[in-house]
């Protein structure tokens, strides 16, 4: 029997939160609780999960996970679950480590060999995104995303989407696909006018179209464009996905898997949402051992479509996606894809001196915050 023995938290740049869990036998398994913005709380829920559950059979990753989450009177939610996201990571990364198999192997084999990825162009201020466009293409990318606008009212003039329009245009015109985030910053009178602008211009998706606690409108949306509507992040269990299935408000799924209670409940989702013909597209704008864990389930899901990868992405200061891996070889993209990953258990190799070293010296720094934007009259404007 494989004892939990120590669970270690790794809080280290950009924004990510690692976390570690060792056995008696002396085997060691990498997660991630990345939660952008939250990151002391999420620690603290580490902190009980560690009390809790040091001392535990290693291998009961299903019995973890249900005690995880069901045996304290609260539940869900994006801070316990990307908590939980955290320990269930790590210890699919034992075990595959124990058996010599790479944890799609565990889940029942892969049906596909290589997993589609896009990267990032255009940040919080979405401007001189061909340059970036250009440059994704170079790397081996086939397919991009950007954010749509910048800050809006709730009501703005129609004419400030024009830009929008003109930069998908241009990038477009390079051959990719692109997928175009709202991020929740427009409302619906908004939303829907440059749903319908894009629209002639097939955007492989557009992504929180509105903010995701508002099912029946996304579903109203829906129905009036042909573009397929894309969510998810913000959603933390299969039951928060349930409306916008029963509503036919989305065609792909977006869990991310530091967020959703890891890779246990991000083959859940993917398992439920294909009963309604949705695509899985796992959102991970974060660190390498989140998207190794997507890819593990990327690779046996049958309705996969692409990848976020977060390298050289925005939000990336201090230290980017390859900076904690030893061979980061296991992650080149080639004609848009990544190869299926095949080292036991996530397939990747954790540097783990660099990453202490980075703990260390990050602990006294304060940890990451998203910007807060206001309009001219003052009001707060979503980000």
């Amino acid at each position: 029997m494989s004892i939990i023995a120590k669970i270690e938290i790794f809080r280290v740049p950009p924004r990510w939160l690692f976390v570690r869990v060792e056995t008696s036998e002396g085997l060691v398994g990498w997660g991630e609780a990345t939660l952008e913005g939250h990151t002391e709380a999420v620690e603290g829920a580490l902190a009980e999960l560690r009390e809790r559950f040091t001392g535990w059979d290693a291998d009961a990753i299903e019995n973890i996970w249900q005690h995880a989450y069901r045996a304290r009177f609260y539940r869900g939610g994006p801070v316990l679950m990307s908590a939980l996201s955290g320990l269930d990571i790590a210890l699919w990364d034992i075990k595959g480590k124990k058996l010599g198999a790479p944890i799609w192997q565990l889940l029942g084999g892969k049906v596909r060999d290589r997993v589609r990825v896009y990267g990032w162009i255009g940040g919080d201020k979405p401007t001189d995104v061909l340059d970036d466009a250009r440059n994704r293409k170079e790397q081996g990318f086939t397919a991009v995303k950007m954010n749509g606008t910048d800050s809006f009212a709730w009501i703005d003039s129609p004419s400030l989407l024009e830009d929008t329009v003109k930069r998908v245009e241009a990038v477009c015109s390079l051959g990719l696909d692109v997928g175009i985030d709202f991020h929740g910053r427009l409302h619906k009178g908004m939303a829907k006018q440059l749903a319908k602008l894009l629209e002639p211009h097939k955007p492989m998706f557009i992504e929180e179209p509105l903010l995701p606690t508002q099912p029946e409108e996304i579903a109203d949306l829906s129905r009036q464009v042909s573009t397929p509507i894309a969510l998810g992040e913000r959603l933390y269990t299969r039951t928060d996905f349930r409306p916008y299935l029963e509503r036919r408000a989305i065609d792909i799924a977006q869990p991310d898997v530091s967020h959703c209670g890891g890779i246990s409940e991000l083959r859940r989702i993917a398992s439920l949402t294909e009963t309604y013909d949705v695509a899985l597209a796992p959102h991970c704008p974060l660190g390498p051992i989140a998207l190794a864990a997507c890819i593990q389930v990327a690779l046996h899901a049958p309705n996969f479509v692409i990848q976020e990868m977060s390298w050289q992405i925005h939000y990336n200061q201090g230290a980017d996606l390859f900076t904690y891996l030893s061979d980061p070889s296991v992650f080149a993209v080639k004609c848009g894809h990544i190869d299926a990953l095949t080292g036991p258990g996530l397939g990747i190799i954790v540097n783990e001196a660099v990453v202490r070293e980075a703990a260390e010296k990050y602990a006294s720094e304060r940890a990451w915050r998203n910007p807060v934007w206001g309009g001219p009259d003052g009001a707060l404007r979503e980000w």
